[in-house]
């Protein structure tokens, strides 16, 4: 098992996933009084997403299983999430810290919420990676830098509102750090469970749930917050920025 086929795999899928972190470095450059520029990563964020879902995600599903099939999983990973949040109450998430403003609450409830969908879907990335990696490294390394393009926006996206919420550096880059190590996460447990029995098949299903779950949080969590700053038309102009990055990160690296 640990053979060279296995080190490089997994040194590729660890790379993939850690890219959130330099998203979550990226965040401390700017200040962080600056609400427009929060306004416009958590929009862009939620482009990032739906892009991902829509551009890569959802089709690649539909090519490998049918349009049904595809479909079917995508709206029961838009419904799991939904009832994630329904059923996990808000405080669970980060309503528990001891903070002055409500808004800051919320705003590190997003943050965490994001964090955990991120993982969540970089999770079954990291099995693909690492399957695609072991197989034919370059077809790995073709998934990876599409996915490394992917987690430094959403590493950013986690960053910022954890770091406006508590005002550490600190914390805000682990919890971009720990969205990101969800993929060696996955790569490992493909490695030494379901190696055997993994195909392309069971990852279409995955990748396509996955899309319900990134579409729910895009629309549910990442908008209106981008939204909350009072700012018109930056939440919408940043979204379609991220969908534009996605389409064209998709198209160039297809």
């Amino acid at each position: 098992m640990l053979d060279r086929q296995f080190i490089n795999a997994m040194i590729i899928t660890t790379m993939a996933g850690l890219s959130t972190s330099i998203g979550g470095a990226i965040g401390f450059i700017v200040t962080g009084k600056n609400l427009k520029f929060f306004s416009f990563t958590i929009g862009f964020t939620g482009g990032v997403m739906l892009g991902i879902s829509f551009f890569e995600l959802l089709p690649s599903g539909i090519e490998e299983i049918g349009f049904l099939r595809a479909c079917l999983a995508f709206f029961l990973g838009f419904i799991f999430i939904f009832l994630v949040d329904y059923f996990v109450p808000h405080e669970f998430i980060g309503q528990r810290e001891h903070l002055g403003k409500t808004a800051d609450k919320k705003l590190l409830r997003t943050g965490l919420f994001i964090a955990l969908g991120i993982a969540i879907h970089n999770f079954p990335e990291g099995m693909a990676i690492f399957y695609g990696s072991y197989v034919d490294i370059r077809i790995g390394m073709a998934i990876a830098i599409a996915i490394a393009l992917h987690n430094i926006p959403e590493g950013l996206a986690v960053a910022v509102p954890v770091y406006k919420a508590t005002g550490s550096r600190g914390r805000a880059f682990l919890w971009a750090f720990i969205s990101g190590i969800a993929e060696p996460l996955g790569a490992l447990l493909t490695a030494f469970i379901f190696l055997p029995f993994l195909n392309a098949v069971i990852l279409s299903y995955l990748l396509s749930a996955i899309a319900g779950i990134m579409v729910y949080i895009a629309l549910d969590e990442l908008m209106p917050v981008s939204h909350s700053y009072g700012f018109s038309h930056i939440p919408m102009f940043s979204f379609l920025c991220g969908m534009v990055v996605m389409f064209l990160s998709t198209y160039l690296l297809s």
